[in-house]
């Protein structure tokens, strides 16, 4: 198995479908949680929607990338979740989050291992590997926060 094709399965394990570190994942997580949950607050913490939409973001504006377009996310607007006020507007979050996760991990099968530690947009940035690196980090990060706040939600 390639590199990417390994840093695709390790991004798709915390999204979509692994059980391997965490023994869960974004989807299974976030499956049962209602847009009420999702929009509650739990003392100073983000809500499960604020940080499912920081997630997304980065997700999105690297998938822009890999499909040959701009950096064009910035740092200031990850956490811009516009206000959600019904299960469809969630479900639609869901939903994005699913699919792009699957168009990242896609995307990422396909660069040529070579490819990997070559400069990501800009030398500033490190190289693609550290990038979806990162990407997969960043998820584990979040996912342990979304997970203790639905326990804290549900006592």
């Amino acid at each position: 198995m390639s590199s990417a094709s390994q840093l695709a399965k390790r991004f798709r394990e915390v999204l979509l479908d692994g059980l391997w570190i965490a023994n869960t994942n974004f989807k299974d997580q976030l499956s049962e949680v209602t847009w009420e949950q999702a929009v509650t607050k739990v003392d100073s913490l983000n809500t499960i929607a604020m940080l499912t939409y920081h997630i997304h973001y980065y997700i999105a504006g690297v998938v822009n990338v890999l499909e040959g377009g701009d950096l064009e996310i910035k740092d200031q607007f990850s956490f811009d979740l516009p206000p959600i006020k019904s299960e469809e507007q969630w479900k639609y979050l869901l939903n994005r989050l699913w699919t792009d996760s699957e168009k990242f991990a896609s995307l990422v099968e396909q660069i040529p291992d070579d490819k990997l530690d070559e400069v990501f947009v800009d030398e500033k940035y490190g190289t693609y590997r550290r990038n979806i690196e990162g990407m997969i980090e960043h998820s584990y990060y979040h996912l342990g926060q979304i997970t203790l706040i639905k326990k804290m939600l549900s006592n």
